[in-house]
């Protein structure tokens, strides 16, 4: 898992090399308390601006920028995740944290062309098992308050006493918001599938569903699987979860049938081996797949174009 910037050490020169330095570990940070992007840009960039909003005698008095830098961007997520709550309570269908590729099968050749290195955000995320799809979707059944805590803790390895100065309560309190997040985790964590095990079971998914063979879908889903999909009201999907292996098989076939000419790549989906559905070379979907004793159980569907922007952007040639 990701390691923090060493929030304690001394920095009595706040120089610009080492300002930008942060900008990874914050953008690290700020995505798996927020689960998108773009408001991780949103949190950082702010963070940014309060730093240099302040004159250079107040900057020369902060022992430790980057743990400054830290604590104002915790700050600004625990604030976006309260309102957050309320923007998603209005959000069309379902809402799914937003998917991230990896950098290196973009431009590795495969979908990039070897194209010169990106600044896409996307690019500084480091992707392990803190932002697989299924852990995300956990974090978000989370209060914000336990979310930071956890995320903080258990991830990025802060002690709770700084911890307790960007949630706002006492070390006690935050040890125990991060042991209730712990417990959500734990309730919901399927058994490890190996990466090479996955990958084979999503190849075979793609060319179950190239093939239109919905007995071959049946049963590489778990009869109580489920597949949520997220258009955010702006591309056409199902507004609910499809639930059984049944309907799932037949609504992936006539999702088929209404897309001829669909292309489907095998791509890492934070971190996990997915799908990325094209359609005349613009990535129209990106699937995250979860699969507990060999077969799949869960589906995330991102339709959402605003949620696809670094596909789009890494993975057009």
């Amino acid at each position: 898992m990701s390691t923090p910037s060493e929030p304690g050490h001394d920095r009595s020169e706040p120089g610009l090399s080492v300002i930008v330095g942060e900008r990874r570990q914050l953008i690290n940070l700020a995505y798996r308390l927020l689960g998108s992007l773009v408001e991780a840009e949103d949190a950082v960039q702010e963070a940014y601006a309060r730093w240099y909003a302040m004159s250079r005698q107040q900057q020369e008095a902060i022992e430790s920028p980057g743990a400054w830098l830290t604590t104002v961007a915790g700050r600004i997520c625990l604030d976006m995740l309260g309102s957050a709550r309320a923007r998603r309570e209005r959000y069309v269908g379902e809402w799914i944290p937003e998917p991230l590729p990896d950098r290196t099968e973009w431009f590795s050749g495969r979908a990039g062309g070897g194209r010169a290195e990106s600044a896409n955000p996307a690019d500084q995320v480091t992707l392990d098992e803190s932002v697989n799809m299924a852990f995300l979707v956990v974090l978000e059944s989370m209060t914000p308050a336990e979310r930071v805590a956890f995320i903080l803790h258990d991830v990025f390895r802060y002690p709770f006493a700084e911890v307790a100065e960007i949630v706002g309560r006492t070390p006690a309190a935050c040890r125990q918001l991060a042991s209730s997040a712990r417990r959500r985790i734990r309730a919901a964590q399927a058994p490890a599938v190996p990466t090479a095990r996955q990958a084979g079971l999503v190849r075979h998914f793609k060319e179950a569903w190239e093939a239109s063979d919905i007995e071959a879908l049946v049963e590489l889903l778990d009869p109580d699987a489920t597949m949520t999909a997220d258009g955010g009201g702006l591309v056409g999907t199902v507004l609910r979860p499809v639930e059984g292996s049944e309907r799932i098989a037949q609504y992936l076939i006539h999702i088929a049938g209404k897309a001829p000419g669909l292309t489907l790549l095998e791509r890492t989906v934070n971190g996990r081996p997915g799908l990325v559905a094209q359609h005349a070379g613009v990535t129209v979907t990106v699937a995250a797949f979860s699969l507990t004793g060999g077969r799949i159980t869960r589906i995330w569907a991102v339709r959402n174009p605003e949620k696809l922007r670094p596909w789009i952007e890494n993975g057009q040639s």
